[in-house]
């Protein structure tokens, strides 16, 4: 008995008893009346469990239960939010022509009641999870369930991080084993080094969709096996592999298992990427060669990269690799060699690059902003060697965040109160935001100062438990916290909090300690600022930057002035992007791939102070926060340099001077513009349903359609595009161009341009290749800038044209094909051209998607 766990748990009163149901759905994680009755059952428990309602309702006491089913309030709080659940899970799917999309990701950040997430990526996918469900979507989600998930952070007074890792009952968390008919719990095996593996099947129920994650702590398996699922992103170079096994063979598994038969499936980062193997091993098993079954598989699969450095990518040793999947690649019956291509980067032939199985496997390729789109095309660039990286596949869709979850309380009231509560169904129609113009400034005004007053006595009773905990003076903590006034929330407060990877440069503002220290001191400007941020146990320098950070806060010159918050998690991060006043992100640009932070705060009115990289580069619009530019500089020291000197001069000149320019009222005018302006013009762009409407319409609808042609009768469009394929990489060397005769150089307006050249195709036909001709106008200079939030909804681009030339059915002396262009220039000016020539075939998915082409 010694040391073993006793639990005594309530009865729930009967006129209660579908607080368990509340419990049970993710919904509690975007409504908050849901969350505030688990929190009034016991507001100090719930601290105590951090907002955990599964946990609360094992260890709340009999007589708060008791209380609470006699309290007439109560119960008719109670009774409204399961009327809301119901209401809201009842709506009919938005359209039954959506295709059926299944989201695999690594790490979901539903809540921090639910600690399988680590940064942005799981915060991200837990955000567009509850978007498809606002939307009612086809969406079904898969990931896997970790024992000890993230670890928990401490900092000691010297600044050093302690990693702690927690073991998770299952029962503390909203999910439920999923089973068969006959109530066996639903597991499947993956074949791994020789031996099954077997996960079983939870579901976690978020709104309106499903997510099923797995785990392998099963007893059918041996210790190593047990403990693939133990720890997110932890253990060795074999634990990786056998989880991403799990997430992407066991995933499509679980899934079929289900009966669900996903049109699209979405690998969110590179993890997933093995689903692509178990994808054609079941279309091997249709009868289809090799080749066929990749084309069939690649162009219902859609890849989101997040990474915008090589060094980001999983890749492991391919002797890892042929061990782990020995039996599988029989099974594939291919030579080892074929499967290791799948994953060989030019640029690494030795690994197994995750990245590149995903380029390989996936038809339908993304970044994650405007900025990180461009990154990634020219990063993967050698996946399509002769076409030039604005043009290749790669895309982007900018990300956004779920309102619901990131607006604070007191902003839907106001917004209810305000603009009327059907903007819950408007967060995409700019228009509808600018009645926030014609909003009091003071009734505005007063809002954001409650919310910032919330904040700021969180914080408080933060750093109130992190200093009794720590056995610290209360003299200590009122010294550090006196600027932290709930009851004067009038000192311009900056936030920065994320992970503290070294690329994001928290101590930017701290290169110029005299000046940062004027300024923060100033008896008549002053200001705070906050700090959080988890640095990877194996990142030494990260945890180097923590420690400076941490150290500077005990410091007499900045104590009160900057403060450090230990743990930070996704509560702390709703509190801190709704109250702190400044919103501060300087990463090197251009590494931060997108950044969503920014804006949490902007839809709660916060100013974004950043450097203009990842979304900020798409949302500053000039009035609605400060947008830094990177140095134009190649020396890192000098680059730190001039952009800690831009920030701390925004600060100092514009920042600070606008937020203490008060009229008599005490209302800073020009700040509640600015406030509303960020408000305005971020809610509409990146809130996380504009992101799913995105991706539906550029890559969703396109994938299930090109499933659909190229499976129909029998594969016949895969099998035709596969040995097509194999002919031109054939032929391909061979193929040149020459011109003929050129087009005049000076061409009156109404007069046709011609040209002719001759194309030696290699055996090709001239059905098989496109010849174009392309223009893009100098002089008047065309706008050659890339559209914001999507490239996959650009129209024709003034300035830009382009035209196909026709085979002639003439044959140059030398056997080269003949091709014409004939054609009357749409516009006048002067352009830059060039004519060049590609494989072509109706069955592409993208016209480039080869690789392949050349120029005159």
């Amino acid at each position: 008995m010694r040391n073993s766990l006793l639990e005594v748990t309530p009865v729930i009163p009967g006129s209660l008893s579908r607080l368990t149901d509340l419990a049970l759905n993710l919904f509690f994680s975007w409504h908050r009346p849901t969350r505030a009755l688990f929190e009034d059952l016991d507001p100090e428990l719930w601290k105590q469990t951090h907002g955990n309602p599964r946990l609360m309702l094992r260890c709340v006491s009999q007589q708060a239960l008791e209380r609470c089913a006699r309290d007439e309030t109560y119960l008719a709080r109670y009774r409204q939010a399961l009327d809301t659940l119901e209401s809201y899970m009842r709506a009919a799917p938005a359209t039954s022509e959506q295709p059926l999309v299944a989201y695999f990701c690594a790490e979901y950040g539903f809540h921090e009641s639910v600690p399988i997430y680590s940064g942005g990526l799981g915060v991200l996918a837990g955000d567009y999870c509850k978007a498809a469900s606002d939307e009612r979507a086809q969406f079904v989600a898969v990931g896997l369930l970790y024992e000890q998930g993230y670890f928990t952070q401490t900092v000691d007074n010297d600044g050093v991080q302690h990693a702690e890792y927690r073991e998770r009952d299952p029962r503390d968390l909203p999910v439920e084993p999923v089973r068969t008919a006959a109530g066996e719990w639903l597991t499947v095996r993956v074949r791994i080094a020789a031996r099954d593996v077997v996960a079983r099947l939870w579901k976690a129920q978020v709104g309106r969709v499903a997510v099923y994650l797995l785990d392998t702590n099963c007893r059918e398996n041996d210790p190593t096996d047990c403990n693939t699922t133990h720890r997110l992103y932890g253990g060795d170079e074999s634990t990786r592999v056998r989880q991403e096994m799990v997430l992407g063979i066991g995933g499509v598994r679980a899934l079929r298992a289900l009966g669900v038969q996903p049109a699209v499936w979405h690998l969110n980062e590179g993890h997933a990427a093995f689903l692509i193997l178990e994808l054609l091993r079941e279309h091997l098993g249709q009868g289809l060669s090799f080749e066929e079954a990749l084309e069939a598989v690649a162009c219902a699969c859609v890849f989101t990269t997040h990474t915008p450095v090589a060094a980001g990518h999983d890749a492991f040793s391919p002797e890892l690799i042929v061990q782990y999947f020995g039996d599988y690649i029989r099974e594939l019956g291919i030579p080892v060699e074929r499967f290791l291509e799948l994953a060989r980067a030019p640029g690494v032939p030795g690994m197994f690059n995750m990245t590149r199985l995903a380029l390989n496997g996936t038809r339908h390729v993304n970044g994650v902003s405007r900025i990180h789109g461009a990154v990634s095309a020219k990063l993967c660039a050698d996946q399509w060697p002769e076409v030039r990286p604005a043009h290749n596949p790669v895309g982007w869709v900018t990300n956004g965040v779920h309102v619901p979850t990131f607006l604070h309380q007191r902003w839907m009231e106001f917004f209810d109160r305000e603009l009327g509560v059907e903007w819950r169904e408007r967060l995409r129609d700019p228009e509808f935001w600018s009645a926030l113009e014609r909003v009091p400034d003071e009734r505005y005004w007063v809002t954001s100062q409650d919310v910032k007053a919330r904040m700021l006595a969180s914080v408080r009773e933060r750093l109130q438990r992190e200093y009794r905990r720590k056995g610290l003076s209360p003299a200590q903590l009122r010294h550090v916290t006196r600027f932290l006034d709930p009851q004067r929330p009038d000192v311009l407060t900056i936030g920065f909090a994320r992970r503290f990877a070294t690329y994001k440069r928290a101590t930017l503002v701290v290169r110029d300690r005299a000046r940062l220290s004027r300024l923060l001191n100033n008896p008549d400007r002053p200001a705070v600022l906050l700090f959080a941020g988890k640095a990877h146990p194996a990142d030494e320098p990260g945890k180097y930057v923590l420690r400076e950070i941490r150290q500077l806060m005990m410091s007499e010159e900045f104590a009160g002035r900057i403060i450090f918050l230990e743990d930070y998690d996704l509560q702390l991060a709703r509190s801190l992007v709704s109250g702190v006043d400044v919103w501060l992100n300087n990463p090197i640009a251009p590494l931060e791939a997108s950044g969503t932070s920014g804006i949490k705060a902007a839809i709660n009115g916060r100013l974004n102070l950043s450097i203009l990289d990842g979304w900020w580069a798409e949302g500053w619009m000039q009035d609605n926060g400060w947008g830094i530019p990177p140095a134009d500089v190649q020396d890192p020291e000098r680059r730190d340099s001039i952009e800690a000197q831009l920030i701390l001069a925004a600060l100092e000149e514009e920042v600070l001077p606008q937020y203490y320019a008060r009229d008599e009222a005490d209302v800073p005018r020009a700040w509640v513009r600015s406030s509303k302006r960020a408000m305005m013009t971020v809610i509409p762009r990146f809130n996380m349903r504009r992101v799913l409407f995105d991706y539906t319409q550029g890559l969703y609808q396109p994938a299930a359609a090109q499933y659909a042609r190229l499976s129909a009768s029998a594969f016949t469009g895969a099998r035709t595009l596969a040995g097509w394929k194999q002919r031109v990489y054939q032929a391909w060397p061979q193929v040149s161009l020459r011109l003929l005769s050129d087009a005049a150089r000076d061409l009156p307006r109404g007069e046709r341009l011609r040209l002719r050249v001759a194309a030696h195709l290699g055996g090709l036909a001239p059905a098989d290749v496109r010849v174009e001709f392309a223009a893009h106008r100098l002089l008047p200079e065309a706008d050659l800038s890339a559209p914001a939030l999507t490239s996959y909804a650009q129209g024709p681009r003034p300035g830009l044209w382009q035209a196909a030339l026709s085979a002639t059915g003439e044959q140059d002396a030398d056997g080269s094909t003949v091709f014409a262009l004939d054609i009357e220039p749409p516009e006048c000016g002067q352009f830059s051209t060039e004519v060049r020539i590609y494989p072509w075939h109706e069955l592409l998915s993208h016209p480039y998607e080869l690789g392949r082409m050349k120029w005159l």
